[in-house]
């Protein structure tokens, strides 16, 4: 059940929750006239709902043409319209006399049996003119009572009224509300009295319908030219591909590294984008579909890519973009949330729980902008969150959307779902399923990609579309990029062709790799810029030292490098005066003097270092005598405690001993690493690590309990609250609550709850 009330509309919804009103067993008529059904059309739109739900198994007709409904439908709802259970079923557990004394009252003359009496009470009390005129007979205080009862269910927050036990503590007119069947109060008096659905119907009034709304939102439409909207199409699609080959590339180059609390935090994010020329969204957008594609995974404390990767980055752009596309079909998250609900910034591949409702926004979206009128679409595409909202009522929208749905709009117009206000022909097959026709609408409105550049005097390489692979590692290696999208530009300087001449290659190389890639030949300033790059490069070499032999003999010191025991120091001749060793100068100056050489050591200003040993000191001070105790604290504290103790005797230190107060030893921890006991604390022992015994004990308690607990928890952003949970559910690794303090239900990971606080 909880998969299948997602994915249905408005109208399934309303249609669902009148059923569920008016309980397992209703007649068509019962529903339309609840509904307000009045006219061909409106039945027409209630048939078609009802076979909607039909296809769903939720509600279906039985022989004798009443509507049966799933047993869990009616749960779906606490209190579906605002109605409370039926009379029938509030009246189980009342007993036969109870049954009489209301039929007494009413003036109903009571038949014999049990069941012949609560027959006649629901047939009275479904008679909304007896409920009328019996009202209009009610004390003043009673009228107001009831009236208002029935009002706080329609449509407003439902307001729940707890009485003490025993009866006690009635409101004014209460009680002739229960002698009557009007209010009917638990047995063991629990809980406020409650109404039946009959009585609140009848107070309602006959002009009391319940909420239908067949037709989704119109929102204002203009006329589209599907040839524009294919050009905007391919546009936003080329320019994302080019993006996301950027994005990964740089995550190939350097792997973004994770927080602590799980992630990549916003300075890697803007690392990232830096080096693609892309915005956050872009990216965030890009490592979410990647991830979810396979292309991403966890290296540890960075995400690396995968070797799927390595496959993806050599294909053409239509290819690498209906991959990431798909992924971002089915992601069971918003990957460009940025802001949680208290406006604090959310970390990328965060690994939060998964989000049903976040699919069947985009599922809402594509179904609302597959129904436009053809050739038209809307002014703002900001403008389709009503419908959205009409065909996807318990979709998700994120805080940080200014209008309905705004985020997963713009993602469907980065990646060209969505142009000039209407589908296009990627949005139609992607909400299709047909992956062949998908496929080849991405061939037919993604170009290739390009393998060659136009390389300008001002030193800049241009190349239009998404670059190949090889192209953009090559360039991203001779120069630096500065702009990516439909078009991509990099530029040439003394930095970068340094860059490459570092890796090994050489100016010919350069240049040559340059010809075969350029339109047309190369500008003479480039070849001047290798050339004269190249002249400079390696004049000045380092070469890594550990200390630096120096001597007036060179052939003593070519003595020193071919000799065969002092191979192991790594000496290097660098000049004829001047030997480099790659060992530490002690282990250095040993091994001279091993193999029979007398050298000297050299302090860092260039005077000889003169060795002498000095004899070793202890640098702790001596302790401190003994003292005693407050009273024998004077100058001879000490000796005479000494020679107290070697001349006491026995009986009196025994009765000191029996004299002094008692010593209170310090408890031992509670958390000494007893084992957990049973299930829960097992379970929670296993995920919750930072939890102490005690707190695993006393959480695991409040599950099985069902009593509320406060927690300090730490959000993904790395944010502590201290939220106090109701309503418990344990779901490894999560746990379902009630939180107070965003008042709704939510999600939390076991491993973030750090501490009980209660």
């Amino acid at each position: 059940m909880a998969l299948v009330l997602p994915q249905l509309a408005l109208p399934q919804l309303q249609v669902a929750e009148a059923l569920a009103a008016l309980g397992a067993h209703t007649s068509r008529e019962a529903l339309a006239e609840l509904l307000g059904v009045s006219d061909d059309e409106t039945a027409c739109a209630l048939e078609r709902v009802l076979e909607v739900l039909a296809d769903h198994a939720l509600v279906w007709p039985d022989g004798a043409g009443t509507l049966r409904m799933a047993g869990p439908l009616r749960q779906a709802w606490d209190v579906p319209l605002g109605l409370d259970a039926p009379l029938r079923e509030l009246l189980a557990s009342t007993t036969s006399e109870e049954l009489r004394g209301m039929l007494v009252v009413l003036g109903v003359k009571p038949p014999g049996t049990k069941s012949q009496r609560l027959a006649a009470l629901v047939e009275h009390h479904s008679d909304p003119e007896q409920i009328a005129s019996l009202i209009t007979k009610a004390p003043a205080a009673a009228r107001k009572l009831l009236e208002r009862r029935a009002e706080t269910a329609t449509g407003e927050p439902w307001q729940f009224i707890v009485f003490s036990s025993g009866g006690l503590g009635l409101e004014p007119g209460e009680r002739w509300a229960l002698d009557r069947g009007l209010l009917v109060q638990d047995r063991h008096h629990y809980g406020p009295a409650r109404m039946p659905a009959e009585v609140a119907l009848a107070l309602r009034g006959p002009g009391w319908h319940a909420p239908f709304d067949p037709v989704p939102p119109t929102p204002p439409l203009v006329s589209v030219n599907p040839a524009e909207v294919d050009r905007e199409a391919s546009a936003a699609a080329t320019a994302f591909a080019a993006h996301a080959a950027s994005v990964l590339s740089a995550c190939s180059a350097a792997a973004p590294t994770r927080l602590k609390s799980g992630g990549i935090g916003a300075r890697e994010l803007a690392r990232i984008g830096k080096a693609a020329q892309a915005d956050d969204t872009v990216v965030r957008l890009t490592l979410e579909t990647a991830h979810a594609a396979g292309l991403l995974g966890r290296d540890g404390d960075h995400m690396a890519p995968t070797e799927a990767y390595d496959t993806w980055a050599h294909q053409e752009p239509p290819q690498q973009f209906i991959v990431l596309l798909q992924a971002w079909r089915n992601l069971p998250l918003t990957p460009t949330q940025a802001r949680d609900e208290d406006n604090k910034a959310l970390p990328a591949l965060a690994g939060a729980p998964p989000c049903s409702g976040c699919v069947q926004a985009r599922d809402g979206l594509l179904s609302a902008a597959t129904q436009l009128p053809a050739g038209q679409g809307v002014k703002a595409a900001s403008e389709l969150g009503t419908s959205i909202a009409w065909h996807r009522p318990l979709a998700d929208s994120t805080p940080q959307d200014t209008t309905p749905f705004a985020a997963v709009i713009h993602e469907a117009e980065l990646l060209g779902v969505l142009a000039r206000g209407t589908i296009s022909t990627l949005g139609i097959h992607l909400h299709s399923g047909d992956t062949q026709a998908l496929s080849n609408e991405c061939r037919r409105l993604l170009p290739p990609a390009t393998a060659t550049a136009r390389i300008g005097a001002d030193l800049t390489a241009i190349v239009t579309g998404t670059p190949t692979a090889q192209l953009a590692t090559f360039l991203d290696l001779i120069a630096d990029r500065e702009i990516s999208g439909t078009a991509s530009v990099w530029r040439f300087s003394p930095g970068s062709i340094r860059r490459a001449l570092d890796t090994g290659t050489t100016p010919e190389a350069i240049t040559a790799d340059l010809t075969a890639i350029a339109v047309g030949p190369l500008p003479q300033p480039l070849s001047y810029l290798i050339s004269n790059t190249a002249r400079g490069h390696g004049r000045v070499r380092i070469a890594p030292a550990v200390c630096v032999l120096h001597s007036d003999e060179p052939a003593l010191l070519a003595e020193l490098t071919a000799h065969r025991k002092l191979a192991k120091l790594g000496l290097r001749q660098l000049a004829p005066t001047v030997l480099i060793s790659r060992s530490a100068l002690n282990t250095t100056l040993a091994a001279l003097r091993a193999e029979g050489y007398a050298p000297v050591t050299e302090t860092a200003q260039g005077t000889v270092r003169i060795e002498k040993a000095r004899p070793r000191r202890a640098t702790a001070p001596v302790p401190a005598p003994l003292r005693t105790t407050a009273r024998n604290s004077g100058p001879t504290a000490a000796t005479h405690a000494t020679k107290t103790l070697t001349a006491v005797d026995p009986n009196t230190l025994a009765t000191r001993l029996l004299a002094a107060q008692p010593t209170t030893l310090e408890p031992i921890p509670s958390d000494a690493g007893a084992p957990p006991t049973t299930d829960t604390e097992k379970i929670i022992a296993g995920w919750a690590k930072r939890l102490p015994y005690s707190d695993i004990r006393q959480f695991a308690h409040a599950i099985d309990a069902g009593q509320p607990i406060t927690v300090e928890y730490v959000a993904t952003s790395g944010n502590r609250t201290v939220r106090t949970l109701s309503h418990l559910t344990l779901d490894p690794p999560y746990l379902q609550a009630w939180c107070h303090l965003r008042d709704a239900e939510r999600v939390f990971t076991l491993s973030r709850i750090h501490s009980i606080m209660n």
